[in-house]
Formats: structure tokens, C-alpha cells, sequence
């Protein structure tokens, strides 16, 4: 798989901010965006035939290596969101690129690189299974 390949068109999901998710100044606070992006990420691959416990029942993990998060414009309680999700592959790793938009103006609230690679039995490694469900979708989305 070329490291070119990634969706020509993001994955969207739409969520609203719940009270509990703020802190005292009235904002989302900030562990929880980290919560938006990962239900996004699930959501996404779960769309393309995968699932998570699936895979690590059968020893295979697909988990977060590096986490990159650019905080532009908080959310507050009851506002509707949604998490965009893109992704390509770089080496062995998968790299997803989201953002965070308040809805419905599309003010962008969080912008994140999500770098995930694939551990079979504890030990790094380039998952073929994992490539090929991926290209699937790439397939589908060309």
C-alpha cells in the first residue's frame, strides 16, 4: 500500500457536549476531546468491517503511539459537534487526521494527528489483515 492512499472524503460523526464533560470554567474539558477523537476512530473502523475486541481476541491491538492535539475554540454544554477522520498510512504506522467542529457553523474547535500502529502479541508489527481491510475502504472511497 502506497503511503499516498488516504479517504477523499472524511468520515464524520456527530455528537453533543453532556454537562458532566465541562469543568468549572464552563468549557469541555480537555481530557475529554482525547474521548471525542478515540469514539470517532472506533466508530470509523467499525464502519469498515473491524472491531476492536475481535482483534484482540485474537492477540491483535491497534493502539495510539503519538498523540498531537491544537485546541482552537472551546465547547460548552450542549453544543453539537462533529469529529471528521482521515487517515493514511506512513511506514507501519496509521496516521488519522481529525478535527473537532462546532456544528452548525463548522467553527473548528480541536485539530489532531493521531499516529496508531499495530502490536501482535505485545510486539510491533505491519498487520496484513489490518492493511488489507483498510484498502477495501480506500477502494470504496476512490
Amino acid at each position: 500500500m502506497s503511503s499516498d492512499c488516504q479517504f477523499m472524503e472524511p468520515y464524520k460523526l456527530y455528537l453533543k457536549v453532556r454537562d458532566y464533560e465541562c469543568d468549572l470554567q464552563g468549557i469541555v474539558n480537555n481530557a475529554n476531546y482525547q474521548h471525542y477523537l478515540e469514539h470517532a476512530r472506533h466508530e470509523f473502523i467499525r464502519t469498515i468491517g473491524l472491531s476492536f475486541s475481535g482483534m484482540h481476541d485474537q492477540g491483535i491491538d491497534f493502539v495510539v503511539a503519538r498523540i498531537e492535539m491544537a485546541f482552537k475554540k472551546p465547547l460548552k454544554s450542549g453544543d453539537e459537534f462533529s469529529v471528521s477522520v482521515v487517515m493514511k498510512k506512513e511506514g507501519i504506522r496509521w496516521v488519522f487526521y481529525e478535527n473537532i467542529f462546532r456544528e452548525p457553523d463548522q467553527v473548528i474547535a480541536v485539530k489532531a494527528k493521531v499516529d496508531s500502529v499495530c502490536l501482535i502479541n505485545g510486539k510491533l508489527s505491519d498487520y496484513k489483515g489490518l492493511d488489507e481491510k483498510f484498502q477495501e475502504a480506500f477502494n470504496d472511497h476512490e
